[in-house]
């Protein structure tokens, strides 16, 4: 073996061994990235929105909303009452109305989801960007925003990851 072959390799072992340090310490930061808290919240929103929009069972989505329940969407009111008439609604007039959430994103005591929505009219997909704001483990604020989903968009990219 002559040595510019022997650094050669001495070299690249050391560029091989960093990158696979990289790759373990990216990997393993994003598998252990949530805290237990934020795993728990993110748990509480999944089952919450789980029960009260597709099941539209409120007995079951209330035991996650904290006593006050702050809600920003202009057409809903305050607390759990006002949550109670939102499930109501969805029964009486969109009880076909299912919502498959796509991903989903904990910050603190923030969760953020983003989901399709099919169900409130014949052909009629909605994108919808849901946020929490936990307490305790319990949603005591809400915001969302909604878009419709075009039949043709100016470009192919699909308005969900993967779509």
């Amino acid at each position: 073996m002559n040595m510019s072959s022997s650094l050669g390799e001495v070299f690249f072992m050391k560029k091989y061994i960093g990158f696979l340090a990289l790759v373990i310490l990216f990997s393993g930061h994003a598998q252990a990235a949530y805290t237990e808290q934020e795993q728990q919240n993110k748990r509480n929103v999944l089952e919450f929105f789980e029960q009260g929009l597709n099941q539209k069972d409120f007995d079951k989505a209330a035991s996650y909303l904290g006593e006050r329940y702050i809600e920003h969407n202009p057409n809903g009111e305050d607390g759990p009452e006002g949550f109670r008439k939102f499930v109501d609604f969805l029964k009486q007039h969109f009880p076909d109305s299912k919502s498959e959430v796509k991903q989903v994103f904990v910050d603190g005591d923030f969760v953020i989801l983003h989901v399709k929505n099919t169900g409130r009219g014949e052909g009629v997909t909605l994108a919808i960007i849901e946020i929490f704001r936990m307490e305790n483990g319990k949603i005591v604020e809400h915001w969302d925003t909604i878009q419709t989903v075009p039949e043709k968009a100016a470009n192919a990219n699909g308005m969900f990851l993967g779509e």
